[in-house]
């Protein structure tokens, strides 16, 4: 039955490939106006189906708190929308060298998004609208234990997009995934790049499936709580991140690093807040709980600390927010110095920010290398020596880490894949948004001659900067259309669904996502020949 299984997701893996890469080809000739118009249709459905979709991942997976599911996929609908609304992604973007370089969007084609279980619908959302921001298909594999919610987050944006005008099928999820389905998938012949969130071997496989692959790692973030920090603000910040739906995010606080004048102080204000202190035998039965052949036991991830306490056959207060643990160590001799994705806490004392400073740099190394680090100090010199040599590209500062690194309470780019870099072995060091899901094509004029003549050494058609920053998408694009009409002397063609299945080849006369048609294109081109 198991074997059945694996072949019929393998072969739905093939079905919807094909099927939203007819549907892509198609909606790449759409242009600027129309995939804006689907976008937003998109991010306003999804967030207004937020709650609905926090409760049913909440249900399905037994992970994190409704509440705080909610945040995310209003998140991961309107905040990533609201980042990404004004980014240029289809025909000139922009204009470098007083004319002379010219830089051209390209779909890439069908995105292969790998969802982890940890968090289903903010996540299955937030790469369906980078996809086809870009003019992309996407096919989601979610985690077998949400698959769905996944899948009913993915129909929420499908149907909103199509009611927008976007070609049926251009966003697919699998509804039977397995390891082998999910493998077939990366590899098939009509995705062209993978989106992978998710566990270590997922990622693994999607770097070795021979398609381009934007990767995750792990997290164990380590917050450094410096002699001259606010103290009260760094508890309560540290404390809400790594509760937020129960430290699920990957950016989750995973131990907490405390300047040796400030340690008193802040476990006094720990308790305040709810951190229970685990004795030596709590700690003992704890540590035998989180790991389990030595890695994080799935069996706590996303559960309130008073749960996973009496799970490990100890009790604590109703009201405990996080299960605090004295650790003097970083390595396989300190279980709880691992990533736990839970209300846990490694609580360390070191003196200086030196120290300090090694002790991020030993958690780091420890399985959360690249990823992300949380300091908090009202010290320059400090703060910025950490930026300098912390081996993580997410040095976030006097607040939480969990929904700091995303992008929700700093300016990073709103994203729920964060990638670690060469040094967590991602090729992406930064938070994965739609520029990265996009081609580039560009159109470079001769700036240093080798032979004499007349000809067309810049694109004067189109207006003169350096740079196109200083102006909204929208008037840019408006720019360039009025220039083209006015030389061609015809309106943009591919009015919002005008686009056929029959006619979505370039040949079929549209150039490559312009709106301007063939043969329009080639009266420009007569005129440069002039």
């Amino acid at each position: 039955m198991n074997f059945d299984k694996d072949l019929q997701s393998i072969q739905e893996a093939r079905t919807l490939a094909a099927a939203a890469k007819e549907a892509q080809l198609e909606f790449k000739h759409y242009n600027q106006d129309q995939v804006d118009k689907i976008v937003k249709a998109m991010a306003d459905a999804g967030y207004k189906e937020s709650e609905r979709l926090a409760k049913l991942a909440h249900e399905e997976t037994g992970f994190g708190k409704i509440q705080d599911k909610i945040i995310k996929n209003q998140f991961g609908s309107r905040d990533v929308y609201e980042s990404i609304k004004n980014l240029k992604t289809v025909g000139v973007i922009d204009i470098q060298k007083e004319g002379k370089v010219i830089k051209i969007a390209e779909p890439m084609g069908v995105v292969a998004a790998l969802i982890p279980s940890t968090n289903p619908t903010s996540t299955a959302m937030f790469k369906a609208l980078i996809s086809v921001k870009c003019r992309n298909g996407i096919v989601a594999s979610p985690h077998p234990k949400a698959a769905n919610c996944t899948a009913e987050a993915l129909r929420v944006v499908s149907d909103a997009a199509e009611k927008a005008g976007a070609p049926k099928g251009l966003i697919q999820c699998m509804t039977m995934p397995t390891l082998e389905g999910t493998e077939a998938l990366m590899k098939d012949k009509n995705v062209a790049v993978i989106l992978a969130t998710g566990s270590t071997p997922m990622v693994r496989a999607a770097y070795s499936s021979g398609k381009p692959a934007y990767g995750v790692g792990s997290g164990n973030v380590p917050a450094f709580i410096e002699r001259t920090a606010n103290y009260q603000k760094a508890v309560a910040d540290i404390i809400y991140g790594t509760t937020f739906d129960n430290g699920t995010l990957c950016s989750s606080e995973q131990a907490m690093i405390v300047d040796s004048p400030l340690r008193e102080k802040v476990i006094d204000e720990a308790k305040k807040i709810g951190c229970y202190f685990v004795s030596p035998d709590e700690k003992k039965k704890l540590e035998n709980t989180v790991t389990k052949g030595g890695r994080i036991n799935p069996d706590i991830v996303g559960k309130p600390a008073p749960w996973i306490a009496n799970y490990a056959g100890f009790s604590v207060p109703s009201n405990t927010t996080v299960l605090m643990a004295e650790c003097s160590k970083v390595g396989r001799d300190e279980p709880l110095s691992i990533e736990k994705l839970s209300p846990i806490l490694a609580f360390y004392t070191v003196d200086g920010w030196l120290e300090g400073c090694h002790r991020c740099i030993e958690l780091l190394q420890f399985g959360g290398i690249g990823h992300t680090l949380a300091i908090h100090s009202n010290d320059k010199e400090v703060i910025m020596k950490f930026a300098l040599e912390k081996p993580a590209f997410r040095i976030v500062v006097n607040t939480p880490s969990s929904v700091g690194a995303v992008g929700y309470t700093t300016g990073l780019m709103p994203s729920m894949t964060l990638g670690p870099g060469t040094w967590g072995g991602s090729i992406v060091s930064e938070n994965v948004t739609a520029m990265h899901l996009m081609n580039v094509k560009t159109l470079a004029f001769e700036v240093r001659p080798v032979n004499s003549g007349s000809c067309v050494t810049s694109f004067d058609l189109l207006p003169t900067m350096t740079s196109t920053a200083s102006q909204s998408s929208g008037s840019f694009t408006k720019q360039i259309e009025e220039r083209l009409r006015a030389r061609a002397g015809n309106p943009v063609v591919n009015p919002l669904g005008s686009v056929s299945k029959k006619t979505s080849s370039a040949s079929a006369g549209t150039a490559y996502g312009s709106g301007i048609s063939e043969d329009e294109i080639q009266k420009i081109i007569k005129e440069f020949n002039k």
